[in-house]
Order: C-alpha cells, then sequence, then structure tokens
C-alpha cells in the first residue's frame, strides 16, 4: 500500500530485512528459545549486513539511516518470532549505544560504538534498581571520585542483555544531595573487577533474551569513564526516552501485525463443523476488530515519528503510542489465542509464544500507567 511516511527506499531496505530473519533467525527460534541464548555470531552476521548501526553515520560504519529506516527495522524484527530478541537488538543499537554516540567522547565511540556497529561488542542500558523502576530520580547506585577516576557501588535489575553484554551504559548517583540533578551515565566493561551477575533472570516471555540482576562492588573506573557532563544523566535519560518508547510501540506493532497473519491462516485451515473457522461470523468479526485497532495504533506510532524525526518533542505522542500499540498487542495476543482454542494453549503452536511475548510489552520502556500519568499531565497542566 502507498504511504505517507516510507518510501520506495525504505519499503526496499524493509524487504532485506524481512528475508534476512526469516531466512537467518526465525528458522532457530525454537533453539534459541529453549537454550535461552542468543548466539553471539547473529550479531556479528548483523553487523556484517549493517544493521545494527541503522541510525548512525557512514563513517563509524553506520547505514546513515533515517528514523523510518529504524521504524520499518523495529517492525519487521518480530518475524524473528522471538520477542526476547526483539528487546535485545533494539537494546543494542537504540538505547544503550544511543549516549554514548550522543554525549560521549570520541574514545568512547571508537570504542564502545563502532564495535557495536559491527556486532562485536552488545550493550546494555544499566538504570533499574530493585527499589528504582519508574523513579529514576530514587535510583541508589552511587559513583563517588576516588584517586583521579570513579569508584562505583549499588545493583542494578532487570537489564536486558546484562548476562551476555560487553558493557553497560550505566545510571549512578554522583551528588547524593540533589536528586534527579545528581545522576549521572558511565560506560562499564561487563568483565571490569568488582561487576558482577548476580542472577540469570527466568521470565514468563522473552525466553531467549538474556535479562540479569547485576551487582557492582567496589568497581574502579577511569575518569573518562563518564559519559558527557557530570550530574546530566538524568537529562540525557530523558532525551533518549522518545526514542525507546517509539522503539517499543514498533515492535508491539510488528509482533501484533505477525500474530494476526498467523492466526488468519490458521482460521482458514482449521475445520469445526464441517467448515473452516474463518467462515463463522464470531471469528471473522473479532480478526477485523483486532486488524483495526492494529492499524490505529500503527498510524499513532509512524506519526509520533513523523514528529521526532522532524525536531518536535513529541512526548505527548510517543508516550500515546507505546501505550495504545502496546496494550493493542497485548490484546491481540489474547484473542487470537482464543481463535486456536484447545491448541492455543500447546507449545508446538506460535499462539503460547506470541502471548507470552506480548506481556513485557506493557511494563518495559515505562508502565502503560506511567504513559497514562504522561500524556494527563500534558492534557492538564
Amino acid at each position: 500500500m502507498p504511504s505517507a511516511y516510507f518510501t520506495p527506499d525504505h519499503e526496499t531496505f524493509r524487504a532485506s530485512v524481512r528475508r534476512f530473519l526469516e531466512r537467518e533467525v526465525a528458522p532457530h527460534a525454537e533453539r534459541w528459545e529453549s537454550e535461552r541464548r542468543i548466539p553471539r555470531e547473529i550479531f556479528r552476521r548483523m553487523g556484517e549486513l549493517g544493521l545494527l548501526g541503522i541510525l548512525f553515520p557512514p563513517e563509524v560504519g553506520g547505514a546513515g539511516g533515517d528514523l523510518f529506516h529504524a521504524v520499518a527495522f523495529l517492525e519487521e524484527l518480530p518475524r524473528s518470532r522471538m520477542g526476547g530478541f526483539c528487546a535485545a537488538i533494539s537494546v543494542q543499537q537504540f538505547m544503550a549505544t544511543r549516549h554514548v554516540w550522543n554525549h560521549g567522547s570520541a574514545e568512547q565511540k571508537r570504542r564502545w560504538v563502532v564495535p557495536s556497529i559491527e556486532g562485536r561488542a552488545v550493550g546494555a542500558l544499566a538504570v533499574t534498581e530493585p527499589d528504582a523502576g519508574s523513579d529514576v530520580a530514587a535510583l541508589r547506585t552511587r559513583a563517588e571520585r576516588r584517586d583521579g577516576g570513579w569508584v562505583v557501588h549499588g545493583a542494578k535489575t532487570f537489564i536486558t542483555n546484562g548476562a551476555d553484554g560487553t558493557f553497560f551504559t550505566l545510571a549512578a548517583r554522583t551528588a547524593p544531595d540533589r536528586g534527579a540533578r545528581g545522576i549521572s551515565l558511565f560506560v562499564v566493561p561487563a568483565d571490569a573487577p568488582g561487576v558482577r551477575v548476580a542472577r540469570r533472570l527466568e521470565k514468563l516471555g522473552w525466553h531467549c533474551g538474556d535479562t540479569a540482576e547485576l551487582s557492582f562492588e567496589d568497581v574502579r573506573l577511569p575518569a573518562d569513564a563518564l559519559i558527557g557532563e557530570e550530574n546530566a544523566g538524568f537529562g540525557y535519560l530523558m532525551e533518549a526516552f522518545q526514542l525507546e518508547r517509539l522503539c517499543s510501540a514498533a515492535i508491539a506493532v510488528g509482533s501484533a501485525i505477525v500474530c494476526l497473519e498467523e492466526t488468519t491462516a490458521y482460521a482458514r485451515d482449521r475445520q469445526a463443523f464441517g467448515r473452516p473457522i474463518a467462515e463463522f461470523q464470531t471469528i471473522r468479526h473479532r480478526l477485523a476488530d483486532l486488524a483495526t485497532a492494529v492499524e490505529a495504533a500503527r498510524q499513532l506510532t509512524l506519526h509520533a515519528a513523523w514528529l521526532l524525526q522532524h525536531g518536535h518533542p513529541a512526548v505527548r505522542e510517543c508516550s500515546m503510542a507505546k501505550l495504545f500499540a502496546t496494550e493493542t498487542a497485548k490484546r491481540v495476543a489474547d484473542e487470537c489465542l482464543q481463535c486456536y482454542g484447545g491448541y492455543g494453549l500447546m507449545e508446538e503452536y506460535p499462539a503460547a509464544r506470541f502471548f507470552r511475548d506480548a506481556r513485557p510489552n506493557t511494563i518495559v520502556a515505562g508502565t502503560s500507567e506511567i504513559m497514562r500519568e504522561i500524556i494527563a499531565r500534558r492534557m492538564l497542566e
């Protein structure tokens, strides 16, 4: 279909991403889900294909694409058939490395961003703590100046790529009495002395993606581990939230599209009472309602992306897109599973994984409750 947002170049790129995912990733989904790991080789393969540096310029090995190349990529990621894969890849190139690129030194970019684009390094964004999730300003991990460098103490949890990653973009408190204005960002190598994976977390969904609880005990960092300015980290995080929420929205839209495709195909083949269940009005109308909701979520997401690409803050629109798209994807997964009947509960059918993998989306990158609060503030204050 013609699009007001995507050019022929975007669609050619989308087709190449889809071919790669369907040929080189999706066939391994069952094994990777079972093993609870994404092989490092697939990161390197994606680096070779230019799929890990979409928004980065060619001079550092990036593709030099625009935001709609990224949206096309994110919409296609669910064709991997793994929510954990979508999370790991999106964190790698749109979150962990973006802070280093936006505010880091030339040396930090050379050491961490370039290998990430090439797939030789895997990044994680280490912000969430046991007692500080949505309330970022309440984090307790601290970084203290000592002997010309920094010493980090604290713990992080629910960190995507945390167990198998190469480095962390870490948020830590550097001014204890300044609240949100006392937080800084650091690059921390995963193999630095004192960094420990306290626990590899088992999740409801996203099984192939590693999620970790991390411990930082007397971790010594050089002075140049600081990203950007001291005590400016909270602002950097707030600045990046819109892209992060847009990523969640686009992935949710793509996931719902794939789920609907699979369910529609099943409904055409599955026989009940002597005919395909797709011929029953209750099934047909349910699928029609779901398709309408997904298209609405997609258009809201694309509008938010357009605003962001053209320099508008789009806080309200990105929050709306994240809220509506992830809630829609959750609804789609639930109602599509119902169409499968008892088979929807069986692991050999795709509905069970769609259902599991849709559930985290309304929690990560800002819960639906936080999105509603942000939208309400924009309306009422």
